[in-house]
């Protein structure tokens, strides 16, 4: 496994909390508190942008930097949750896929 792939990426921030004796911060409670505050900062980068202005809001260097970091945050509070409560978040996104494919079939023809 490479540092790019989800669970290497999950033993990374498992590594780096455990350097900094973080651990006992990051009970289920407190990472999906956290994943909310780190959503809500990405919301408010777009909160008073134009559908226009928030479509190229990745044309910009700083802006674009904004959101790149609060999905960081977003994405490793989340892997952090999902380790601690031992989900494994590729196969839970597959099986919600396939259960939206059932409940909202696609539309049949033009």
């Amino acid at each position: 496994m490479t540092e790019h792939d989800v669970a290497g990426l999950q033993r990374r921030l498992a590594e780096f909390a455990a350097a900094r004796d973080w651990e006992q911060y990051h009970t289920p409670k407190n990472l999906a508190a956290a994943l909310s505050v780190e959503a809500s900062e990405l919301v408010e980068i777009f909160q008073w942008l134009t559908p226009e202005e928030s479509a190229r809001v990745m044309a910009d260097p700083d802006s674009a930097h904004r959101v790149r970091d609060e999905v960081a945050d977003v994405l490793a509070y989340l892997l952090q949750f999902c380790e601690v409560l031992g989900i494994d978040a590729l196969a839970a996104l597959s099986a919600k896929i396939d259960r939206n494919e059932r409940r909202f079939p696609a539309a049949e023809g033009p």
